[in-house]
Parts: structure tokens; sequence; C-alpha cells
């Protein structure tokens, strides 16, 4: 019966038997990351627009307002993993998409008022920030409760997937709301949608194991359990290091590439939402090959050659900065980028979920974001000051040969580049007692 009912079921989805998406759990998982992921990439453009056209801000003013978002990690990333392992996760991650599309919500509503000033705009982003510390990690832990660690790859290759398709369709509806309505108000569109993210998360159904609690140990104990466990695990380490190196080079690139769109290019809001389709073009091919890489060379080598494709990226709007020449640059170094971008983190996630026992999930990835992220906070804040005393496209540059010389010393260091194929758990995990009927 199970074969007869096979084939309608593959013309129905065009799905291959055992494609994950079959699971209706991750489906449903799917469908939310997709549509959280059309209103994030309206923000992603909304938000610096508002910043870079409304209140005309400086390239520093712009790396204090990615710093605000990035600070709440290097706060707050540590007592949340602690927190996250003695909670459910999937009533953090829902909480967590509504509480975001609150914060959005003032931001018209502050600009109706007349009371929108970049100040504003810094409050909001630590909001969000502070916000995705739990609720972001406690997506990724739902993953592992939802996929089998064996699948962690093609998971995270298919939300990839759904990421990229927004990355698509989502700078060029971002383009078309600022355009019509303004910055402000397009933001209201990414409340909503993470309104619906957060009612379709709500029908969601994990088996979440009993929160993992230690006899005897206090809050502080448990904490330094998840920085001894990361700190004792080499790759780990090699990863922490490496990404937290390449969020410091994103960052320093993120925050001057609007302006060098609008003021370097003298794009327009639409055109700027279009160039940013490159992005999700490259993040759709890297999402649908990157898992197939992935198992021919290992994670390891995959996440190195996002380095390297990230790096030549940004060195292109250096190279060629104007003109019609530039136009096409920053297409490519978008497009570059999402395709190095995916290959980074799916490899990334993969392999550092694939090392952890199941009661340090939160404590593991509370830690290691808090590792890769502080990194990004003076990345941010000196890419702003080098695009204001030296020039937008020199950030850029400098951006690229950082990440450059990060792949290079990935690959001599050889702790990543071993990784042919996703580790086992580690046998010397610290001791964590389960709950009391677990």
């Amino acid at each position: 019966m199970h074969e007869h009912g096979a084939a309608p079921q593959r013309r129905r989805w065009g799905l291959a038997p055992g494609d994950l998406l079959r699971d209706p759990v991750y489906r449903r998982l799917w469908v939310s990351i997709l549509i959280s992921s059309v209103g994030g990439q309206v923000t992603l453009l909304a938000l610096p627009l508002t910043a870079a056209l409304l209140l005309h801000a400086t390239p520093t003013q712009m790396g204090l307002l990615t710093a605000a978002e990035l600070l709440p990690f290097a706060l707050f990333s540590l007592p949340a993993g602690v927190w996250l392992d003695r909670v459910r996760k999937l009533p953090v991650y829902v909480a967590g998409e509504l509480t975001m599309a609150l914060a959005l919500l003032t931001v018209p509503l502050a600009w109706w008022l007349g009371w929108l000033a970049m100040p504003w705009l810094y409050v909001v982003g630590f909001l969000i920030g502070s916000v995705n510390v739990a609720a972001g990690s406690a997506a990724q832990i739902v993953l592992t409760q939802v996929v089998p660690r064996a699948r962690l790859v093609e998971a995270h290759a298919r939300n990839a997937l759904a990421s990229s398709g927004a990355e698509v369709a989502g700078p060029g509806l971002a383009g078309v709301l600022v355009k019509t309505l303004g910055a402000p108000v397009a933001l209201l569109v990414d409340a909503l949608l993470l309104a619906l993210s957060a009612a379709i998360l709500r029908g969601v159904r994990v088996v979440e194991p009993p929160p993992a609690v230690s006899a005897g140990r206090n809050f502080r104990q448990e904490l330094l359990v998840g920085l001894r466990f990361v700190r004792g695990q080499r790759l780990l380490v090699a990863l922490a290091l490496a990404v937290g190196g390449w969020q410091a080079c994103f960052n320093a690139a993120l925050v001057v590439q609007i302006l060098h769109a609008s003021r370097g290019l003298g794009l327009g809001e639409q055109a700027i939402g279009l160039c940013y389709a490159g992005l999700g073009a490259g993040t759709i091919a890297a999402s649908l090959y990157g898992n197939r890489l992935s198992d021919r060379i290992g994670p390891g080598p995959s996440m190195l050659i996002g380095f390297v494709l990230c790096a030549a990226g940004w060195v292109l709007p250096w190279l060629w900065p104007a003109g019609q020449v530039g136009v096409l640059a920053f297409v490519a170094m978008l497009l570059l980028g999402g395709v190095g971008g995916v290959l980074i983190f799916i490899n990334f996630l993969a392999m550092r979920q694939a090392v952890t026992p199941g009661p340090l999930l939160g404590r593991m990835t509370a830690t290691m974001r808090w590792l890769i992220l502080i990194p990004a906070i003076p990345g941010a804040l000196l890419g702003g000051w080098i695009g204001e005393h030296a020039g937008l496209v020199q950030a850029l540059g400098a951006a690229g040969l950082g990440a450059a010389v990060l792949a290079v010393l990935g690959w001599r260091g050889g702790v990543i580049a071993a990784v042919r194929v996703l580790p086992s758990p580690a046998d010397d995990a610290p001791d964590v007692a389960p709950a009391k009927g677990g």
C-alpha cells in the first residue's frame, strides 16, 4: 500500500522518495522559515534604506546601527544558552517571531508621529538583536529535534533554499514597497509575515526531551559547562575563530553596501532591490548544490570554498567602483556572497551540531554564536570608519582581503579542512544528568 501511494505523492509534490519535505513536521517548519525569510529580506533593505535615504545616515552611523543589532549577542548569548537548555525551545522560537514583529511596528509608528531618528533605529536594532539571541538559537535546536543528525547538512541546505527563494523575491518586493509606500511603512509587511510565521510554528509538533539538569549546579556553573565543552573541542574552537573572523569581514562590508549602491552608483530603491536578487540567485544555486559539494569533498573544504567566494565578491567593487561595470561588479559581489555564505553556514551549523551531545546543544549554540558575533561588532564599526574616512569601496576591498586571509589560514590550519564527513557527538562531553522523569 505504501509503494502504491508513492507515485501519486511524487507527482503531487515533485519530491523524490525520502525527501525531507515529505515529512509534514519539517515541511511546516520549512514554510515558516520561507515566510519569515521573505519578511526578513524586506527589512534587510527597508531598515538601512530608512537610515540612508530618510535620515541621511553617515557610514559611521550605519556601522553603529549594525553594531546595535549585534551587541545583544555579546551581552546575552551565554546566559541565554544556559536558559535554553532548561526550557522548551519551540515556545521561545514562536515568542521571538512575535516580539520582533512588535519591535518593527514601532518604526512606522515613530515615523507617523514625527519621532523617527537614528537613536530610535539603534534601539529597534538592539531589541531585534536581543530577541534573536534566544529565538535564533532556539530555532537551530528545534531543527535538530525534527531532523536526524545524519541529515543536518541536507536540512540546512533545504532551509537555505527557503531563504534563497526569499532572497530572490524579497528584495524586488522591498524595492517596490519602499518606492511606493516609503521605507518605514515597508517594515509593516515584515511584521505581518513574522506574525504569520509564528502562527504556522504553533502547529509544529515536536517531541522535546526533558530539559537537562545537572544536580548541584547553579546557573553560573551550567554556563561554564558550555564554555568548557566548546574549549575542549578543537573543531569547535577552529570553527569559532574562522567564522568569527568572517563575521567581522561580512559586517564591515554590510554597513557600506547600501551606501555604495545608493550614493556611489546612484541607484534608486527599486534598482537596489533588483540588484539584491543576485544575492538570492547565488543562495539558490548554493542551496541546491551545496549539499552535493559537501558530500563530494567534505563539509570542511566546502566551507572554506565559501570563504574564497565571499572574498572574491567583496574585492570586485573595489576594482570596478563606478559606471555600468560598477553595477555589474556590485551584482556579482552579491551573487558570490550568496553562494559563499550558504556554503559557509550549512556546513558550519551541521559540523557544530553533529559534534555536540543533545543536552548541551543550547549552551553550545549560544556559546558559538557569542564567539562568532563578538568580532562582528568591531567589524561593523571598522567598516563604517573605513567607509567614512577612506571610501566605501575601500571598506569592501578590506573585507575581501580579510576573508582571503581567513581562507588561507583555514586551509593551512588543517582542522577544518580535514573534516570530510560529519563527526559524531563528542565522547568527552561534561556529565549532564537528565531531568527527573526523563
